[in-house]
């Protein structure tokens, strides 16, 4: 015994022998090798129950496994490691009947997700910080509130130097962290990397596939084959830029009537089936697919979630100043609404409209590279006007919107043409028909229109009562 308590801590002398020696030996049998035991204890010092009961249902540590096997059996040290190597990740079953599952290695968690799981602390955080401010100076006698406001008038040019210090420290904070966005050549903040979302992606990764697993198209199917042909294409044609040839594109169709279309960071690709039947054409399907893959290799993920960081960590000052100067919690609590309210308003829903603009520019010079009609590009938008009038969803403005309204869109769209046909030209791509998309769609639009007239004059001359001759 006084040998196992110098190979191992102080704690594993209390271990029965039986169960580690049974480990052992199940593990090495699963090499294919034959074991012989020397004999150490009795059947009657086995039979001692009671002073190691508790500690037979404990899961067995691979070092301690190994050190024993390596004392008690009669083969060679190689052979033993080999066959634990092989036993390895395997369950492995005592005489008790437990199982022993090697652990999977534990990951840091992502920067941005960690922000995210802090971001509502810190509200709350700052919610109680002003209130407290509040309660205490209301508690304080006139004579001391007198006394404080004299104090700090004395010290106003310390606060104001301290003020001074801590903007030139946030200036050179966000000075430090400007890139220039790939493609367009933008000057943006981005606090948290592209490594950070590729480590966020992957685990968003694994959430969308457990949460649509049910939901897939298998990989035979036509619509995922053609979903996965087109964006092969698109990153073949585009494969000169770095961040297209970088990332490894893989393709998952989910069978869903929602009309949505997401790339992950990590080149993970998710198409609604919803989405397959809006688009009417290849050319429209490659602008969707060029627009969404603009989204990653422009990193706008993780360069909103660096505008939202910065605007919420100032926020909080605000939030805080809210709670200790308005006299009771529900004029707080309504400053609190309205500050929500107005960040969105200034700050996060315009950054997004400019970001969905940008991936529409970007999206149609991959589509444009790839060879597609790049004038169905405001056809698309001007389907999804007419959808959404038909299925009567209501029209939200613009300012309120986190996205460009569809006919803005087709404005847009209509302006970044002639451009993207020059580039499209630029890389020999075979030559467009005559027949422009928008003007064929615009009069398909204007006879349905007349029909649907002459048709509703028609029902109501037939329904209208007989005039007396």
């Amino acid at each position: 015994m006084a040998l196992f308590c110098l190979r191992l801590n102080r704690s594993s002398c209390f271990y029965p022998l039986s169960a580690h020696l049974t480990s052992c030996f199940q593990v090495y049998k699963q090499g294919g090798h034959a074991w012989k035991t020397r004999p150490f204890l009795s059947s009657a010092q086995l039979s001692t129950k009671n002073r190691f009961q508790t500690a037979t249902n404990t899961a067995i540590h691979p070092l301690r496994t190994a050190i024993f096997a390596r004392t008690f059996l009669h083969r060679d040290k190689t052979a033993f490691l080999q066959a634990w190597r092989q036993a390895k990740g395997v369950a492995v079953r005592t005489q008790w009947g437990h199982h022993i599952h090697t652990s999977r290695p534990l990951r840091a968690l992502p920067a941005p997700l960690i922000w995210l799981l802090l971001k509502p602390l810190q509200k709350l955080l700052a919610v109680i910080l002003g209130r407290s401010i509040r309660k205490w100076w209301v508690a304080l006698p006139p004579n001391r509130r007198q006394l404080a406001r004299e104090a700090a008038w004395r010290s106003r040019w310390v606060l104001t130097a301290a003020a001074a210090i801590i903007m030139v420290i946030a200036a050179l904070f966000l000075l430090t962290h400007l890139d220039e966005s790939p493609l367009t050549g933008r000057t943006r903040l981005l606090v948290f990397s592209r490594e950070n979302y590729m480590e966020l992606a992957a685990v968003m990764t694994e959430d969308y596939l457990e949460k649509f697993a049910e939901q897939l198209v298998p990989g035979d199917d036509p619509s995922h084959r053609l979903v996965e042909r087109v964006v092969q294409h698109l990153a073949d044609r585009n494969k000169d830029v770095p961040e297209v040839s970088s990332i490894p594109w893989s393709v998952h169709v989910v069978k869903d009537p929602t009309v949505n279309a997401f790339v992950l960071p990590n080149g993970k690709v998710f198409m609604f089936t919803g989405m397959l039947e809006m688009v009417a054409d290849i050319h429209q399907l490659s602008f969707v697919l060029g627009h969404e893959m603009a989204h990653a290799i422009l990193g706008h993920s993780a360069e909103q979630a660096s505008l939202s960081h910065v605007v919420d960590l100032l926020s909080l000052i605000l939030l805080t100043a809210i709670w200790a100067l308005c006299p009771r919690d529900s004029l707080a609590v309504f400053g609190h609404w309205i500050q929500g309210k107005l960040t969105q308003l200034m700050f996060s829903r315009p950054y997004s409209r400019k970001l969905e603009a940008e991936a529409d520019k970007v999206g149609m010079q991959l589509a444009a590279k790839a060879c597609a009609d790049v004038r169905a590009a405001p056809v698309f938008w001007q389907q999804m006007e007419i959808t959404d009038q038909l299925r009567a969803v209501p029209a939200v403005p613009e300012w309120l919107s986190t996205h460009p309204s569809h006919r803005n869109r087709v404005t847009q769209m209509d302006r970044f043409v002639p451009q993207a046909l020059e580039l499209r030209d630029f890389c020999e791509c075979p030559a467009l028909p005559s027949a422009d998309p928008r003007v064929v769609f615009s009069k398909s639009v204007r006879t349905l229109l007349d029909k649907a007239k002459v048709k509703g004059r028609g029902s109501q001359s037939s329904n209208s009562p007989p005039q007396l001759q």
